[in-house]
């Protein structure tokens, strides 16, 4: 019994492993291999890049990603309280509230900060 559980997990491994080489390999079978200097060069939206294609970006750009990531986390974390909220009881609710006012206050640091400006 203990040793048909093992061979399952085994086999769902196995499995997921060749779900995941299957398609590089099936891409490594069928890739064109013709090489050109066209293929080594640039590419950006069809224009020929002209200068230097390496290009700082400000850092206030990663912030806002960032920022945007996780108030995007806090609405996946919202949605399935609020379905179930009616099951949940007042804890639930304190528990959400806390969660928020953490948020909140995230919030009001970064743009005290002056990390929300876009100058």
């Amino acid at each position: 019994m203990v040793l048909y559980n093992f061979v399952f997990i085994g086999l769902l491994l196995l499995g997921a492993v060749g779900f995941a080489l299957a398609p590089l390999f099936i891409v490594w079978l069928i890739a064109p291999r013709k090489r050109s200097r066209s293929k080594y060069e640039t590419y950006e939206c069809g224009v020929i890049t002209l200068g230097e294609t390496w290009v700082r970006f400000r850092i206030q750009y990663y912030i806002y990603a960032i920022m945007f990531v996780v108030f995007d986390i806090e609405t996946v974390f919202l949605y399935p309280w609020a379905v179930s909220y009616g099951g949940l009881g007042a804890f639930a609710l304190i528990e959400m509230i806390v969660f928020l006012v953490i948020l909140f206050v995230g919030l009001t640091y970064a743009w005290a900060k002056g990390v929300l400006k876009w100058t």
